[in-house]
């Protein structure tokens, strides 16, 4: 019978992180099952940073960006005497199964912890949005529509000037935020990690000029692509454009949870408790076709992301 869920957020943040605690939370205390939340992530578990939650320490919340668990990293994790600790810690403490809240490398974390006997539930949270076989993870529609809000306002300048202008988002490998935030901003050039080659077509086209009435042009860049700065000088140096570049850095992290992603992380956050309390471990849970559904980790990681071919090949097309 279990009687205690330990909850915790690993990695960088994102928004809807806490609505998933909320979840977590009261879900358990639902079904009579003690909750305990472990802060600083994988760290404050190895270093048994824990307290038990109840229905108000996680009560207005659900609005809040960022993790009130805190997020961070842990070098000793990935080691095989790591793991070994934190789960000895988590018997300790009388905690029977875990939920961990985060990205890539904190799923893998959570299915190695799965591989050793820990019952372990995850919960995608990524504003990269490369976790493969997963849709959208928690966090996702936030940051695109913070970028998205960015663009409109960069786009307002650009016209009144006749500048082009560089955004540069996060994605470090994958271009998912760029390639959707670029196509919602109705960007004329996005770059992304998986489609390197295009670099130079992408002055080639900017050589040749913005296409109608229009003079000037809207460039995402994804991080792990090309660096704005590269490309700002780039632009200067073969095609004698003067462009503006903005890097927007860390505000894509921050920021209140869209509903849409306040309403993904508490039904992701209450079936992660449900599949516990029926057994089941090792797993991812995400939504497919409006239903939440569960992954086993070992499936997971034997695929790749990538991006929606579809949405990079309409981007193209719109933008000429």
């Amino acid at each position: 019978m279990m009687h205690r869920i330990g909850v915790l957020t690993s990695g960088k943040d994102a928004p809807g992180m806490n609505a998933a605690i909320r979840s977590v939370v009261r879900s358990g205390i639902y079904e009579g099952i003690e909750v305990i939340g472990i802060k600083y992530g994988f760290h404050g578990l190895l270093n048994e940073t824990m307290e038990k939650m109840d229905a108000a320490s996680v009560g207005s919340i659900l609005q809040k960006g960022g993790t009130i668990l805190q997020a961070y990293t842990s070098e000793e994790i990935v080691t095989e005497a790591g793991q070994e600790k934190a789960i000895e810690n988590l018997q300790k403490h009388g905690i029977d199964s875990l939920v961990v809240i985060g990205g890539k490398e904190a799923l893998r974390v959570t299915a190695s912890l799965a591989e050793k006997g820990l019952p372990c539930i995850g919960i995608p949270a990524t504003i990269d949005n490369d976790i493969p076989g997963v849709d959208e993870a928690v966090g996702f529609d936030t940051a695109l529509n913070t970028v998205m809000d960015y663009i409109d306002r960069i786009r307002d300048t650009a016209s009144s000037h006749e500048k082009s202008s560089i955004i540069e988002v996060m994605g470090k490998d994958t271009g998912n935020l760029a390639l959707s935030s670029g196509l919602a901003g109705g960007a004329e050039n996005i770059l992304i990690p998986e489609k390197k080659e295009d670099i130079e077509d992408i002055v080639d086209k900017m050589k040749k000029g913005p296409s109608g009435a229009m003079r000037y042009s809207m460039i995402v860049v994804a991080e792990g692509s090309v660096s704005g700065n590269d490309l700002n000088v780039r632009l200067k140096e073969e095609a004698g454009i003067e462009s503006r570049l903005t890097v927007l850095g860390h505000t894509q992290r921050g920021g209140a949870p869209t509903a849409r992603d306040r309403i993904l992380a508490s039904r992701l956050g209450a079936y992660a408790v449900e599949l516990l309390l029926n057994d089941e471990s090792g797993k991812l849970v995400k939504v497919e076709n409006q239903q939440p559904v569960s992954q086993p980790f070992n499936e997971l990681f034997s695929q790749k992301s990538q991006i929606d071919e579809n949405l990079y090949d309409l981007s193209g097309r719109l933008s000429i």
